[in-house]
């Protein structure tokens, strides 16, 4: 995220008005430390997520960090299957096979059995967020000081 520094604005109240203007070393000073926080927070929650993530082969959390563009604000799990892992519901295609094969898949409402659960599995990352959210926040906190 890029940060602007604001315009000068006037405010005006019932007899007075102010002009306010920022200081010109704002951006200088707040960019760098917003860059910062957003790299800790990116690579917490990439960190944190794996501890929930559902794991077989370990490609899911590969694609996590394979797919980030750390310092982003935006965490991308890319691997083909990762949104019906993230919601948890089986997909099968219409012969009833689920997972392998070309054909096309819907989803059902079977819920996934997830290896590692009951700590991997769906929503990862609301369940990480539910657990870590303050640590994150501190570690984030700490470095806009």
């Amino acid at each position: 995220m890029r940060i602007e520094t604001p315009r000068p604005m006037l405010v005006s109240g019932a007899n007075e008005s102010v002009m306010l203007n920022w200081s010109d070393n704002f951006n200088p000073k707040w960019q760098g430390r917003f860059d910062a926080a957003q790299v800790f927070v990116d690579n917490e929650v990439l960190k944190l997520n794996a501890r929930y993530i559902p794991f077989q082969t370990g490609f899911l959390n590969r694609s996590g960090i394979l797919g980030t563009d750390v310092g982003s604000g935006r965490i991308v799990y890319n691997a083909p299957y990762a949104r019906h892992m993230y919601y948890g519901k089986v997909m099968r295609d219409d012969s009833g096979k689920a997972f392998y094969g070309g054909a096309p898949k819907h989803v059902t409402d079977e819920e996934i059995n997830y290896h590692g659960a009951p700590q991997r599995g769906a929503l990862w990352f609301e369940r990480m967020k539910e657990n870590h959210k303050e640590q994150i926040l501190r570690g984030a906190s700490k470095l806009m000081k």
